[in-house]
């Protein structure tokens, strides 16, 4: 329940090699984007006038460039063809890499693929601070207990 917006819930998957963590950022299972069928008809990641994710221009080893993003900063709007419009927040503080440029032109795939080529962006944290990062978050059986009780 992200921001308090019930069932709006994402998902991050890492991986550290002891040196670096890296984390995806995906739609949880439960999303409503990805419940009752619903169709995608836009994503924008304009957030504001001054700041899209798509300008996020990162090189080199240290990540140069890349976007400091908090835990509540937008990485893009979702539209379903309901009418409702969904905000996709980072979850973890770190430096935004690389936003998947894919899912403009084939949002399906965020709904038929949403852990795999559907994913939403893909942020590293710092080093230091990746342990307490993921230990705030739920693994899927802790997920999955939330979801029996909803």
């Amino acid at each position: 329940d992200v921001k308090g917006r019930p069932g709006e819930d994402f998902c991050v998957l890492q991986h550290s090699n002891r040196r670096v963590a890296i984390c995806v950022i995906t739609l949880a299972e439960a999303h409503p984007l990805l419940q009752n069928g619903k169709a995608i008809k836009s994503i924008n990641y304009q957030i504001s006038a001054n700041c899209s994710r798509l300008q996020n221009k990162v090189s080199g080893k240290s990540k140069r460039g890349a976007q400091f993003l908090t835990e509540f900063a937008p990485l893009c709007r979702i539209s379903s063809s309901d009418g409702e419009e969904y905000t996709i927040y980072s979850c973890i503080r770190g430096r935004l890499i690389e936003v998947n440029e894919n899912i403009l032109n084939n949002p399906a795939i965020l709904q038929e693929k949403p852990s795999t080529e559907g994913y939403i962006a893909v942020v590293l944290p710092k080093f230091e601070e990746s342990k307490s990062i993921t230990q705030g978050l739920l693994t899927q059986e802790e997920y999955e207990e939330v979801l029996l009780k909803r």
